[in-house]
């Protein structure tokens, strides 16, 4: 009896391991890039809805703050008072709030000129994330 050899032409043949090593790299490279493409994506949008809430918090303080009285009889001048209510303040978040006398007529700040830098410093755990400054008038 002779036995048959099956010969299988090389069009024919099967995937070879290197093959299947190139191809499994390939996937997983494109896997980790998608990955971590949408990891950048999500950290991306985290950061921005923290700078619009402490944005929105600054601006309410800082609208606060000007339509609270004058305060011409401290140096510097005391606005925590103002401060918005802990219940409007997000879990996390805090506003620092500072004032100084500006000096326009150059006689020092010992006497109230009736303009005064109002800054107000937005921290979320502890770290700012956003500082405005505006300025109060004596009307």
């Amino acid at each position: 009896m002779r036995q048959r050899f099956l010969c299988i032409h090389r069009s024919q043949a099967g995937l070879s391991l290197v093959e299947v090593l190139v191809a499994l790299g390939i996937l997983i490279a494109v896997g980790v890039t998608f990955i971590t493409g949408l990891t950048v994506a999500s950290k991306g949008s985290l950061v921005s809805q923290e700078r619009v809430n402490a944005e929105s918090l600054a601006k309410s303080q800082m609208e606060r703050i000007k339509s609270w009285q004058y305060d011409d009889a401290n140096n510097p001048p005391q606005y925590g008072d103002a401060k918005l209510p802990d219940d409007d303040i997000p879990d996390g978040y805090d506003l620092i709030i500072s004032a100084e006398r500006l000096d326009p007529k150059g006689d020092g700040t010992g006497n109230d000129d009736g303009i005064q830098k109002v800054t107000v410093t937005v921290t979320l755990n502890g770290e700012a994330v956003l500082t405005l400054e505006n300025y109060k008038v004596d009307r």
